[in-house]
């Protein structure tokens, strides 16, 4: 499987994160997140060129300033990564998902007691499904939550109201570098490749590194994802 590695930007509200990456395998779009409007636009041309692969000017010319936007929206909200993911299925259908990456700034800058921290607030709701997770690159939190939403007859193709099971996969890793926490999001109503996207998102997570890209050194996740399933 082909992969590619991400080390965040510094994000336009905040240019002192220190260095995080991780490596997404194929079937990731990623959004053109960018600190300047000429920046996003060159970006947002390339990401509908690659999700259009098939399209002409005419799909991809009025995309671009959507995706722009869109990127400008999320960078504005914190975001410093953002991929659709689009995957073929045996049934030749697609699995999609959103992956978000978030850098957020805490007050505590001990990964261990700032995870600690993480598990009490988010074992408050009897909702969540949270629980300690040991990476590579240090303590985690994971967080799962199963979702029904009811769609209103409009947006239906049946023109009734129906009823859509969703998934998320929230994972807060403390950086080991300063006083930040990455917040890895997935969101999917293919809820039939779950497991899937569990082992998916696994293996994201053992790649994250808070090297910087000239220390880092290239390696493999040697832990079988599904020993260590969200």
């Amino acid at each position: 499987m082909t992969t590619s590695t991400t080390t965040l930007p510094p994000i336009p509200s905040n240019g002192d994160i220190p260095p995080l990456s991780f490596t997404v395998p194929e079937g990731f779009f990623t959004l053109p997140l960018a600190a300047t409007f000429e920046e996003r636009t060159a970006l947002a041309d390339t990401f509908v060129r690659e999700l259009y692969s098939r399209g002409d000017e005419k799909i991809w010319e009025p995309a671009v300033p959507y995706y722009a936007a869109i990127a400008e929206y999320m960078a504005e909200n914190g975001l410093s990564y953002s991929a659709m993911g689009l995957f073929s299925t045996e049934e030749e259908g697609v699995a999609q998902c959103a992956f978000t990456v978030a850098a957020v700034e805490t007050d505590q800058a001990d990964p261990d007691i700032a995870a600690q921290g993480i598990l009490a607030i988010l074992n408050k709701d009897p909702f969540n499904d949270a629980r300690w997770l040991e990476l590579p690159c240090g303590p985690a939190v994971t967080c799962v939550t199963l979702r029904e939403i009811v769609l209103s007859p409009e947006v239906t193709a049946s023109g009734e109201e129906t009823k859509l099971m969703t998934g998320q996969i929230q994972v807060h890793i403390p950086f080991r570098t300063g006083p930040y926490t990455a917040v890895f999001t997935l969101d999917t109503a293919s809820i039939e490749y779950w497991d899937e996207f569990c082992d998916m998102t696994m293996a994201i997570l053992q790649t994250v590194s808070f090297a910087s890209p000239e220390n880092s050194t290239q390696w493999e996740a040697s832990a079988d994802p599904s020993e260590s399933r969200p």
